[in-house]
């Protein structure tokens, strides 16, 4: 009998060094992770299709989940006139107001069953 008492005693000893369950045992990059992960590198290379400025595509890996990745077009080995379209493109022009209406062309004949009387 004593020995078992002494065995029972022996892993009460070892519960209480245990961590409490506030502390994470994990020692990464998802110890704290809740709501996504904290981290600055994927851990991962994802398939993207690279898209070169002349249209061309290649398939390669990168280090973002992503679908398409574009190369910026170089707008000064573009021709004049396309270049002009695509500034004109990307900076559109302010809307022109409109003119007002007026009532002098309206017929108020026609609209005299919604009066009240």
């Amino acid at each position: 009998m004593a020995a078992v008492s002494r065995a029972l005693s022996a892993l009460r000893l070892d519960a209480r060094r245990l961590p409490p369950l506030a502390a994470s045992a994990r020692h990464n990059s998802n110890r704290a992770a809740i709501s996504h992960l904290h981290r600055q590198h994927y851990g991962r290379l994802y398939p993207i299709l690279l898209v070169k400025t002349d249209g061309s595509t290649v398939r390669l890996r990168y280090k973002e989940p992503k679908r398409i990745l574009m190369l910026p077009l170089d707008s000064s080995t573009l021709p004049e006139a396309e270049r002009k379209a695509r500034l004109r493109k990307q900076f559109p022009s302010r809307p022109k107001a409109e003119a007002e209406e007026t009532f002098e062309g309206i017929d108020l004949g026609t609209y005299k069953r919604f009066w009240k009387k």
